[in-house]
Parts: structure tokens; C-alpha cells; sequence
């Protein structure tokens, strides 16, 4: 684990400094919408054409970060969960308002926001901000990967140094994925020889691979919103994040993230069922 540093100014240097100050904004003002309609009576839940839950919430909170950015970086392209994908260009934000709706609606409070930034090919910028959680997650490129409640009280985080797969934990989200899409074998018999696995799910599992808490976080299916802010947490904190195939960052449409160390072993041996 990183050690404890007080202030903004002692992280180092980034050219993404000033996308991070404003995804810090963007995550404050969405904080006011998602707490005030976190178990509250009068929550609307819908059902989106692929049957996955979406709440007010969701949607008012996409529409301010939308706002925001249209004013503050007009010229950048956002895609965003609800509403698609707008505007053109190298920089893209890509936005997911409530990571983990399903526990938004039934009152679990690990849900997020993830805001990242992608230049070209490269994610950037993340930050996933967890209020119900009183905790965030941030990193810019070259500038290491953070947590805390503000850029102001912040404590530096690194991945674990566990080298065997005999010696780690891995945190998933479900086993049907695993098994719908044919890996449900390779998936099952990896755990077996693991010392630890939980299912912390979404975002949380990815973070606590960046904090070195865990030492492999892994989902067969994402989609770009659900991975695009993970990447640079988990890359500035000196972990890797590829697909299942291998491809760096969120494009493979599934996650593998690692401390680094463990990282070739897992991948082969979540190769698709034979």
C-alpha cells in the first residue's frame, strides 16, 4: 500500500491534471444527485431494452456531467451509458453515471460514478467516485494512482507483489457470465487453486486490485463505460489491465486486471473451455 500524503501538489506532475481537477468537480456535483436519491421512496426504476435496471438517478447524472463538460471542454467527444455517444475527436470521456445500478436501487451502497478520459487510444484519466462509500479512486497518467475522500486528503495505492496463483484472491461478479460465454470451466477450475475469491463485484473489485487488497479482478462480459476509468487506476498503481484475449485496456469487451505479476499465468488459464 502507498504511503499517506497530504495534498494535491505532492503528487507529481501530469498533463491531465487539470481533466482530473475537473472530473473531481463533475463527481461532486453528481454526489448531490445520487446521495439524495439513494433509497429514496420515490426512486423510478425502468427497464432499458436490455433488460438491465435504469433509475432517475442514472439519467439526471449523466445529463449534468453532459452539461458540464459541453461548457468546459466543448470540443471533446462523451460517451456515456444513457445517452450514446456525441460529439468526435481524439479526447472521449467516457462516462458511466451509476456503476452498479442494481445495487443503487436496492439500497446496497456500492455503486459509483466512473468518469474517464481517453486520448486516442490510451485511457488517460479515471476517477470513480463512491459516496455511499465516502471513498474515491483517481489517477492521471504520470501521476500515480490515488484514493480518498477529496484531491486534498489522498493517500497514494499500489498493487500487491503476490507471485503464485496458490497465494491470491480474485474477486468476480457472477458465474453465469463465465459460463455463457465458455468459460465457465477454465473460470471454475482457476478458483480452485486460488487461496481467496469474493465476488465484491463492478468497479470495487478492480479497485481493491489497485489498492492491493486483491490481486486479480476478472468479468467476461463489459461493456466501454464499464471499464474506460478502471484502466489508468489500475495501470498508474502498477498493475495491468487487458481483455481476455490479451488486448491492453477496455476494448476486448471483458476485463482481466492484475497486480502484473500474475497476470500471463491467468490469462492462460482462462482460455475458453476445451
Amino acid at each position: 500500500m502507498g504511503g499517506l500524503l497530504g495534498y494535491v501538489d505532492e503528487m507529481p506532475a501530469s498533463p491531465y491534471a487539470d481533466d482530473l481537477q475537473l472530473a473531481h468537480v463533475l463527481a461532486d456535483r453528481v454526489e448531490q444527485i445520487t446521495m439524495a436519491r439513494f433509497r429514496a421512496d420515490d426512486l423510478v426504476v425502468e427497464s432499458k431494452p436490455d433488460l438491465t435496471p435504469v433509475s432517475d438517478a442514472d439519467r439526471a447524472c449523466e445529463e449534468t456531467i453532459r452539461s458540464q463538460l459541453s461548457r468546459s471542454r466543448g470540443r471533446d467527444a462523451v460517451v456515456g451509458e444513457e445517452f450514446g455517444t456525441t460529439g468526435s475527436g481524439d479526447r472521449r470521456w467516457i462516462i458511466d453515471p451509476i456503476d452498479g445500478t442494481k445495487n443503487y436501487v436496492r439500497g446496497v451502497p456500492v455503486w459509483a460514478t466512473l468518469i474517464g478520459l481517453v486520448d486516442g487510444d490510451e485511457c488517460v484519466m479515471g476517477l470513480v467516485a463512491a459516496p455511499a462509500l465516502g471513498r474515491r479512486w483517481w489517477a492521471a497518467q504520470g501521476a500515480g494512482a490515488w484514493t480518498g475522500r477529496s484531491l486534498a486528503q489522498a493517500r497514494s495505492i499500489s498493487v500487491s507483489q503476490v507471485s503464485q496463483i496458490g497465494d491470491a484472491s480474485l474477486s468476480y461478479s457472477s458465474l453465469e457470465g463465465w459460463r455463457e460465454g465458455g468459460r465457465g470451466r477454465s473460470f471454475l477450475n482457476l478458483t480452485s487453486d486460488l487461496w481467496r475469491t469474493r465476488a465484491y463485484g463492478d468497479f470495487w473489485s478492480y479497485m481493491l486490485v489497485a489498492e492491493g487488497a486483491v490481486d486479480v479482478a476478472a468479468e467476461p462480459e463489459l461493456e466501454l463505460y464499464d471499464m474506460a476509468a478502471l484502466v489508468a487506476i489500475v495501470e498508474e498503481a502498477g498493475g495491468r489491465f487487458t481483455s481476455l484475449d490479451g488486448e491492453r485496456g477496455p476494448w476486448g469487451g471483458n476485463a482481466v486486471a492484475s497486480n502484473g505479476l500474475l497476470h500471463d499465468e491467468v490469462l492462460r488459464r482462462l482460455e475458453p473451455d476445451a
